[in-house]
C-alpha cells in the first residue's frame, strides 16, 4: 500500500471516530433529524421541507433497523467522503503528500465537525458542492466533455438532495462569462448535459408543479420566520468561525489564483465564489449555507503553501502548518460541539455568548445553543405517549396529534408503541393523515409550551374526556413544557374536523 493511500485511510478512520465521540451520551437526536426519518416511510419524488434523497436515505436507515448508530453513520460517511474528494483535488492539482494532510487536516477539524454530526441534507450537500467543484477543475485541466457529464450529474444529485446548490450554478454561468470559460458555451456537448441534468430533476420538478411548488412556501415561511433575524454582518462573520483553523490555507488559496502560474486558469471558480456569497449576502441568508463553497479552495491553498515552502528552503515550516489546525480546533472543540453536557455548559456560559452561539432564531438569548436544546426532552415526551396508551382500550382507533415536526418525530422514534404514527399539521406531517384508514375515538394530544389552552376548553365538546397524563420537565429542552393529553371518547367527527383544519391550513397539500 502506497504512503499516501495509508496515510489517507488514517485521515477517513479519525473522521469517523471524531464523529462518533463528538456527541455527549447526554444528547438525544435533533428535531430535524426525527422529521428526516420519518420521510422514509413515505417515500416521494418530492416533499415540503426537503427534495427525495433524504427520504430515500432514511428509507435506508429504517431497513437497517433505524439505530443511532445508523442515523449517525451517513452523515460521517459523507464527511468522510468530502475529505477524501478534497484529497483528489489537491492531488489533480500537484499536490504531495504534505499538502494532501494538510487539507485533509484543514477540512477535517472545521464546522464539519458539526455539520457531520446531524442527519440532515447539509452533509451530503457539501460534499456534492465539493465534487462539482472538483469535476469543473478536472474539465478545465482537461478539455474531456466526459467531466461535463460528471458536473451534470453531481448537479442533479445535489438538486435532488437540496436546492441550496442552484446557488452554485447561479454564481458559475457569469463566471463563466467573465473567464476563458466562456467558450463553453460553444461547445455543443455542454447544451446536453445541461438538458440530461434536467430531465433527472424533471421527476422533482413536476412533483413541485403538482403540490402547487411547496418550495415557494417554505421560502417564504423561511423569510418570515427565520432569515428576518439574520445579520449580514452576522452571516460575514461566521465565514470566519466556519474554518478557523485554515484562515492562512484558504487566504494561500485565493492569492494563488493571481500568484500562481499553473492556477490562474481555475480563476472561474475565484469569481463563482465571489457570486455566490454575494447572493447570500444580499438575501441576507443563514451563513452556512456558503460552507460547501471553502473545501475547494483549502485544497488551493495547501498546494500552493507547498510550493511556496519547496521553493524558499522552508519545509521546516511545514509542521508548524500542520499544528495550527490542531492548536485551533482544541479551545473550540467543546463549545460548538455537544461535548460538554448542558449543565457544564450553563455554567461555562460567557463562552458560549461570546460566540454569539446563545442567540436562537427568535433573535433572543437562552441557556443552550439552539441546535443543543433542540437534541433534549424527546426521550421523555415518547415515554409520555406511551403512558397514555396505557389507558386505551382500542388503541386501532386512537390518533397522535402534535403541536410541532419536531414533536410527531420523536414520539415515532423514542415512544414504544407502535400502534400508530405520530401526526401534526406541521411540516410533511400533514399530507400523512390516514382519514380514510381509521374512525378516530380517541386522540393523544401534544401541546407545546406555548399553547394558551391548558385546560383544553376548546376540545372539551368533542370528547366524553379529558385528561393531562404529564409534560416534559427537562430544563434545558427547547419545548420545556411540552403537554401530553389523552382525550377518549369521541362525541363528534373528528375525521371531518380533522380533514376541514388540514384543508384550511395554509400549507401545501397532497393532489
Amino acid at each position: 500500500m502506497k504512503n499516501k493511500t495509508l496515510v489517507l485511510l488514517l485521515f477517513i478512520l479519525l473522521k469517523f471516530i471524531l464523529q462518533y465521540i463528538a456527541i455527549n451520551p447526554a444528547y438525544e437526536l435533533h428535531r430535524d433529524e426525527f422529521l428526516h426519518l420519518d420521510l422514509g416511510n413515505h417515500i416521494a419524488w418530492g416533499y415540503i421541507s426537503v427534495p427525495p434523497i433524504t427520504g430515500w436515505l432514511s428509507y435506508l436507515i429504517i431497513a437497517l433497523g433505524k439505530t443511532v448508530f445508523w442515523v449517525k453513520f451517513f452523515p460521517a460517511l459523507f464527511g468522510a467522503l468530502t475529505v477524501w474528494v478534497v484529497w483528489k483535488i489537491t492531488e489533480t492539482l500537484g499536490g504531495n503528500l504534505f499538502a494532501l494532510s494538510l487539507s485533509a487536516l484543514c477540512v477535517i477539524l472545521s464546522v464539519l465537525l458539526r455539520i457531520n454530526t446531524l442527519y440532515q441534507p447539509n452533509s451530503l450537500e457539501f460534499l456534492l458542492w465539493t465534487t462539482m467543484f472538483f469535476t469543473i477543475i478536472r474539465f478545465i485541466q482537461s478539455q474531456e466533455n466526459k467531466w461535463l457529464w460528471y458536473t451534470g450529474i453531481a448537479f442533479a444529485f445535489g438538486f435532488l438532495n437540496k436546492y441550496n446548490i442552484s446557488f452554485l450554478v447561479l454564481g458559475l454561468f457569469p463566471a463563466m462569462l467573465l473567464t476563458q470559460q466562456r467558450k463553453l458555451f460553444a461547445n455543443k456537448q455542454f447544451y446536453f448535459v445541461l438538458a440530461v441534468t434536467l430531465i433527472l430533476i424533471a421527476p422533482n420538478l413536476w412533483w413541485q408543479y403538482q403540490n402547487d411548488f411547496p418550495v415557494i412556501w417554505h421560502l417564504n415561511t423561511l423569510s418570515k420566520t427565520q432569515l428576518v433575524n439574520v445579520n449580514r454582518m452576522d452571516f460575514l462573520i461566521d465565514q470566519l468561525l466556519f474554518f478557523s483553523g485554515a484562515h492562512l490555507v484558504l487566504i494561500a488559496g485565493f492569492v494563488s489564483f493571481f500568484r500562481y502560474d499553473p492556477f490562474k486558469k481555475f480563476r472561474i471558480l475565484l469569481w463563482t465564489f465571489i457570486f455566490v456569497i454575494l447572493s447570500y449576502f444580499y438575501l441576507k441568508a443563514k451563513s452556512y449555507y456558503a460552507i460547501g463553497l471553502y473545501p475547494t479552495f483549502i485544497a488551493f491553498g495547501a498546494v500552493y503553501l507547498e510550493k511556496i515552502l519547496d521553493k524558499g528552503r522552508k519545509r521546516y515550516l511545514r509542521p508548524v502548518l500542520l499544528l495550527i489546525p490542531i492548536i485551533v480546533i482544541i479551545p473550540i472543540f467543546s463549545i460548538f460541539l455537544p461535548v460538554l453536557s448542558p449543565q457544564k455548559i450553563v455554567e461555562n456560559q460567557e463562552k458560549f455568548r461570546f460566540l454569539g452561539l446563545l442567540k436562537w432564531e427568535d433573535g433572543k438569548e437562552h441557556a443552550l445553543p439552539q441546535d443543543f436544546a433542540d437534541m433534549q426532552g424527546w426521550n421523555e415526551l415518547g415515554a409520555l405517549v406511551d403512558k397514555a396508551f396505557e389507558n386505551v382500550s382500542d388503541k386501532s382507533t386512537t390518533l397522535i396529534h402534535c403541536d410541532g415536526y419536531g414533536m410527531a418525530g420523536a414520539i415515532n422514534f423514542y415512544a414504544n408503541q407502535t400502534y400508530t404514527e405520530a401526526l401534526t399539521l406541521d411540516a410533511d406531517y400533514i399530507n400523512w393523515y390516514p382519514l380514510d384508514q381509521m374512525i378516530i375515538e380517541n386522540v393523544i394530544l401534544v401541546q407545546g409550551p406555548w399553547d394558551d389552552d391548558p385546560e383544553r376548553k376548546r376540545e372539551a365538546p368533542l370528547f366524553d374526556s379529558i385528561s393531562l397524563i404529564g409534560e416534559v420537565e427537562n430544563e434545558y429542552a427547547r419545548d420545556k413544557g411540552t403537554r401530553v393529553y389523552l382525550l377518549k371518547g369521541a362525541k363528534k367527527d373528528i375525521n371531518a374536523l380533522l380533514k376541514e383544519e388540514i384543508d384550511n391550513k395554509k400549507f401545501p397539500k397532497k393532489n
